[in-house]
């Protein structure tokens, strides 16, 4: 290519002319070649306006590479074409669309840029004389030959082409028309473009024809060869679905064979035990002799789709680290010491030995103490899965061992369900609600559950379904129950129980502060500072508006004030408004109090008898009422008691009589008087032996006269000799004893060992008095008597009727 040396203009050319340049991208015009552009660049727009302005003429010339857009003097080829613009238009996106003839070839020589354009100086390179020769001839007969088979294996190129190319006669322009049409690089046209000798031309555009011939040549040979295999692939697939339809009625699939294969290399990898190997491969090959749709067939693919699906020696690696799992404990909940002591110590020994038989708690507390949130809590201080089943209404005995494989739709038991669920042979299993299971006709499933809590034997559970040997000796069960005494004794044999007392008002404070409250805050979408809760109005929400052992209702409560704090928030539009929270403010949210606080009688009273209950929630007071009517020996107890209560009325007036002497009574006073027992709150049901020496003490009280003071309650079975037997539910009792205001109360004896269980602050608040008799009782809980008057009778005079209306 000529260096620039200096600008030209078209008057100065001295032979050559200057010309607007229009750069080509991915196409090479050749003369007497008519073609549509698109041109989009600015430069090249301002080149063909120039033109359009002069004679039509731009110099065409293309790009080495199409996608440099700002073309350099290096990056165009050198030779090119003089084309003619027949038309032009603008389009609306800005481009223009133009159709050019090209008319001879150029070389360019130099360049000139310009502010609108580019221009380059241009020699219009002329073609020699053709020649009509021999030579020329049988080159252009062979042109004309190759392109029309290169038309019949490419298809792209019209048909029409081949007739066009008859009434060419002149050599040059024969192969400038062809290589046109021909598909191959723009290096390889911009090469003919180059030659100007039309036979030296015509020898090279026949060499590319042949290559290109034998190109699609080959194509044409890897088509027809895929074609064929596609062909073979269909006739295939027509004949194996051929196949497929005879084996589907003979019964024999290869989907089956491929099934059973893939269920026997499960069997041989899940490393089951040796008994149920041997059944899985038993029940196998019984499965290959079947028809694969037959209902047996499905059975029998279900069982061992079982038996390989369960957790035979797969084991979550137990975390032994003591103080990791007390960190775990002791963040998740507040108090429980007893449970947490139990699992440390679990630990510790598993530490100490290679494998201990895994321990079986059942914690047994009212509702809403954390018995459940617990065993989530024991599984992650192990680092190991947790499943959890419910066993409240449970009342089938298959749901614990599972379904008979004759039965349709049979299928294991929950506990070997929950142990696939569970993917690990060694998780923490959870039995929740276990005392509130039931039977009928259908098996109890509580007797179901010896085998799998009994470490002795749940090495070898039997599943119905199974029916193999199955071992549950790594497996931490915990059961969970408000009470004892549904739960059958030789269940409640084989579990290690841990009591889960009511918490204190104090633990509950402590709960609600680093629980609740932060855990209802996040829930209602309240940052962490924007509402706070004063001791006092904790305190509120505890004692006059919550009667429980737990801290469920507390909760509710707690959300309760929150929900009212969020719609104020978005009612005021105030999102950074910060709230403190006072027992004030707890009336305002909750309304009125739900319960008293504190509540006893006023002043000492004759006949009233304040006695201590357990219930599932708590302990409660338990106030007796005794009156004495005219009348002749009768004893009436109402207020829905049970057999065992209604046995310890008759058992406290047999002692009040057996003690007429001491009482200061007539010997046959009982023939004289009806006595009435009620106990308030009739519509629950009450039973128990505990209310044995408070009802003797409101007996005693109505017929001597003496008052009962109003500031002790008591708690004790009562027997005929008057001993004061041991009761339970000691810690509940004195908790309610406080709450209610009680400062002094009366326990057995025998339950004096248990106040070591019992929080500091309540024996702090409670004058504790341990009684071994009724005696006892009577000297502590009744008033003094009125000294009598002189002339009076030796006997007191029993009053008759209640000393005056008694409200409570």
């Amino acid at each position: 290519m000529g260096e620039i040396t200096e600008f030209f203009d078209r008057e100065q050319a001295g032979g050559r002319e200057l010309y607007p340049l229009l750069p080509l991208r991915d196409i090479v015009i050749f003369p007497h070649m008519v073609a549509p552009l698109f041109v989009g660049r600015p430069k090249s727009i301002n080149a063909l306006e120039g033109a359009m302005e002069k004679d039509k003429i731009v110099f065409l010339a293309t790009q080495k590479d199409p996608k440099v857009d700002e073309p350099e003097n290096a990056d165009i080829y050198e030779i090119g074409s003089l084309g003619q613009v027949i038309q032009m238009l603008k389009l609306p996106d800005g481009t223009v669309k133009v159709l050019v003839e090209g008319k001879g070839r150029g070389k360019i020589h130099a360049f000139v840029r310009r502010e609108e354009c580019l221009y380059v100086e241009v020699e219009v390179l002329a073609e020699p004389q053709d020649e009509t020769t021999a030579e020329a001839e049988a080159l252009m007969r062979s042109i004309r030959e190759a392109f029309e088979n290169y038309v019949n294996l490419n298809k792209k190129v019209p048909p029409e082409t081949v007739a066009s190319l008859s009434g060419i006669a002149d050599a040059g322009r024969l192969a400038d028309t062809i290589i046109a049409h021909l598909n191959v690089r723009i290096s390889d046209k911009q090469e003919i473009l180059a030659l100007l000798d039309p036979l030296l031309r015509l020898e090279h555009l026949l060499m590319m024809i042949e290559r290109e011939l034998e190109i699609l040549q080959i194509e044409k040979k890897i088509r027809s060869r895929v074609k064929s295999q596609m062909e073979r692939s269909q006739k295939e697939y027509y004949l194996n679905e051929q196949m497929r339809a005879i084996q589907k009625e003979l019964g024999e699939k290869d989907e089956f064979k491929q099934e059973i294969r893939s269920l026997e290399e499960k069997i041989q990898k899940k490393g089951m035990s040796k008994e149920a190997t041997e059944k899985a491969l038993g029940e196998l090959r019984k499965l290959k002799m079947m028809s694969p749709m037959s209902a047996e067939a499905t059975v029998v693919r279900n069982y061992i789709d079982w038996l390989v699906s369960l957790p035979w020696k797969s084991a979550t690696r137990a975390r032994l680290d003591i103080d990791y799992a007390e960190t775990i404990l002791e963040a998740d909940h507040f108090g429980l010491e007893r449970v947490k002591e139990r699992i440390l110590e679990y630990l510790a020994v598993q530490a100490m030995v290679k494998k201990i038989r895994g321990p079986i708690l059942c914690l047994v507390g009212p509702p809403g103490v954390g018995k459940t949130s617990l065993g989530r809590s024991i599984a992650k201080s192990m680092g190991r899965k947790f499943v959890r089943i419910s066993l409240g209404g449970m009342r089938d005995e298959a749901e614990i061992r599972g379904h008979r494989r004759t039965y349709i739709g049979a299928m294991p038991g929950k506990v070997i369900l929950s142990m696939r669920k569970a993917g690990v042979r060694n998780p923490v299993f959870l039995l929740d609600e276990i005392d509130k299971m039931s039977t009928d006709f259908r098996g109890d499933p509580s007797a179901a559950l010896l085998e799998v809590l009994d470490p002795e034997q749940n090495s070898t559970f039997a599943d119905h379904f199974l029916d193999i040997e199955y071992d549950l000796s790594n497996v931490l069960f915990i059961a969970t129950a408000n009470t004892l005494y549904s739960i059958p004794r030789p269940l409640q044999d084989r579990m290690e129980i841990i009591r889960i007392e009511g918490y204190t008002e104090e633990e509950k404070l402590n709960i609600a502060k680093r629980y609740l409250v932060p855990k209802q805050m996040e829930a209602h979408g309240l940052p962490g500072e924007q509402v706070h809760f004063s001791d006092s109005a904790l305190y509120e929400v505890i004692r006059r508006y919550t009667r429980e052992a737990g801290v469920r209702s507390l909760e509710r409560e707690i959300a309760n004030i929150l929900r009212k704090i969020a719609r104020e928030l978005v009612k005021s539009k105030e999102k950074g408004r910060r709230f403190t929270v006072n027992a004030q403010q707890v009336k305002k949210y909750l309304g009125v109090q739900r319960f008293s606080y504190g509540l006893r009688e006023e002043e000492d009273r004759v006949g009233l008898g304040i006695g201590l209950a357990w219930t599932e929630v708590g302990g409660e007071l338990l106030t007796i009422e005794v009156t004495v009517l005219p009348g002749q020996g009768k004893l009436t107890v109402t207020g829905k008691l049970g057999d065992v209560m209604r046995e310890s009325a008759q058992a406290a007036l047999s002692y009040v009589r057996s003690r007429w002497q001491e009482l200061d009574l007539e010997k046959d006073f009982y023939n004289k008087i009806d006595i009435h027992i009620h106990v308030p709150e009739g519509a629950i049901p009450k039973d128990g032996p505990s209310a044995g020496i408070t009802m003797a003490t409101a007996l005693a009280s109505a017929l001597t006269g003496r008052k009962v003071f109003r500031d002790l309650a008591m708690t004790g079975e009562i027997t005929l000799r008057g001993r004061v037997l041991a009761i339970g539910g000691l810690k509940e009792k004195l908790l309610a004893a406080k709450r209610a205001g009680i400062t002094r109360v009366l326990i057995p004896k025998d339950n004096e060992k248990n106040l070591e269980e019992v929080p500091p602050q309540i024996l702090k608040a409670l004058e504790v008095i341990p009684v071994a008799h009724m005696d006892e009782v009577l000297a502590e809980a009744l008033a003094p008597a009125t000294p009598l008057g002189s002339g009076e009778e030796k006997r007191r005079e029993i009053p008759v009727g209640p000393e005056e209306p008694v409200h409570h």
